[in-house]
């Protein structure tokens, strides 16, 4: 029983995704295919239509801000054309040659709401970048978008007008995939070995590049809230809301709230399969999790997901971690279980 609430409220349970007795090539060729339809549907796309590719910019023109030289590793400040007319800052950290030559691994580290782009510098990216790692840091495109658009101003309106009907969450997926794609293009980046790391918006965001973005080693979501919907102590989060699903924008004859009705992220967590995928959870010392935490419920909607990375004898790669240390970056447990898994996952060559 949870502590404050009245006996009869009901609890929400995840869904089986697998029926009884399911093989892996049941999962591949039947289930997995109509699970994500249902939700590229909802989404809208998963990248720019053909006729719409024309906006996109060219990443190998990124444009040089700022230098510094410190003493493990090079910090560069720069823009990259996301769009033709959309400049998205980063922050780019080179490990010294002289103690990591040759190609080395990298890792897209993404802020969350309230700090800009360079924050994750000092949450990861400097212990990162010691050990060898190219580091990129950088923020979600609802942050800061064309026209001054913002998460709480229209970012979703405004993105719709150019590519059509693209939950942002999905967007957000995609500009990772072409972070990837950036880092790719340099000649010190091993390219089969790039993480992407997150923290509560991005965190909610990594989800999704887990599940949609090829080409990515691992990922991490620090305290998500992985629970797509309310939860009975007023928990949960706001993935509802315009700028991550926009739940009541209309779709064909009803709306994307109606298309995923009885669908949540456990199955998010299904696609991502076999993909290793560390969850780590602020809240672990409560049921529920407090609102956009985890805490020890949110295991359920993992176990349901483990289950589909159990058909690929991979069930270590997707990893839950509940912790105390609240809804933050970092903390005494969550730093260690992260940079074990960087470092198994990303760190080691495949």
């Amino acid at each position: 029983m949870i502590v404050g609430l009245a006996a009869a409220q009901p609890v929400p349970q995840p869904a089986a995704i697998l029926p009884e007795n399911a093989t892996l090539s049941n999962w591949k060729r039947q289930i997995r295919p109509q699970i994500q339809a249902t939700w590229v549907r909802a989404l809208g796309r998963l990248e720019p239509a053909p006729r719409d590719r024309r906006w996109l910019g060219d990443l190998r023109k990124a444009r040089e801000l700022k230098r510094e030289e410190l003493a493990h590793y090079t910090r560069i400040e720069l823009e990259l054309p996301v769009e033709t007319d959309f400049w998205a800052p980063h922050v780019l950290l080179i490990p010294k040659a002289s103690a990591h030559p040759g190609r080395r691994p990298a890792v897209i580290a993404w802020t969350s709401t309230t700090p800009d782009w360079r924050e994750p510098e000092k949450w990861w990216g400097a212990w990162l970048a010691e050990r060898g790692y190219v580091v990129l840091t950088g923020w979600s495109f609802i942050r800061g978008y064309r026209s001054g658009a913002r998460y709480n101003s229209k970012v979703h309106e405004v993105l719709y007008e150019r590519f059509g009907h693209w939950a942002p969450l999905s967007r957000m997926a995609f500009d990772a995939r072409r972070e990837a794609e950036y880092l790719r293009t340099l000649p010190y980046v091993d390219g089969d070995r790039i993480g992407f790391m997150g923290f509560s918006l991005s965190a909610k965001a990594a989800l999704y590049v887990a599940a949609f973005t090829p080409g990515i080693a691992a990922v991490v979501s620090i305290d998500p809230g992985v629970p797509l919907g309310a939860l009975p102590d007023g928990g949960g989060t706001n993935y509802k809301m315009p700028w991550y699903l926009d739940w009541e924008h209309p779709v064909g004859n009803t709306t994307v709230g109606g298309i995923l009705a009885g669908h949540d992220h456990h199955e998010i967590l299904a696609l991502a399969a076999p993909r290793p995928l560390l969850i780590l959870g602020g809240s672990g010392d409560t049921e529920w999790g407090r609102s956009h935490s985890d805490g020890r419920r949110s295991a359920e909607w993992v176990d349901r997901a483990r289950a589909v990375y159990r058909l690929y004898g991979a069930e270590d790669r997707l990893v839950f971690v509940p912790t105390s240390d609240g809804h933050h970056a970092n903390g005494p447990a969550m730093d260690p279980a992260w940079q074990r898994f960087v470092e198994r996952w990303v760190g080691k060559r495949p």
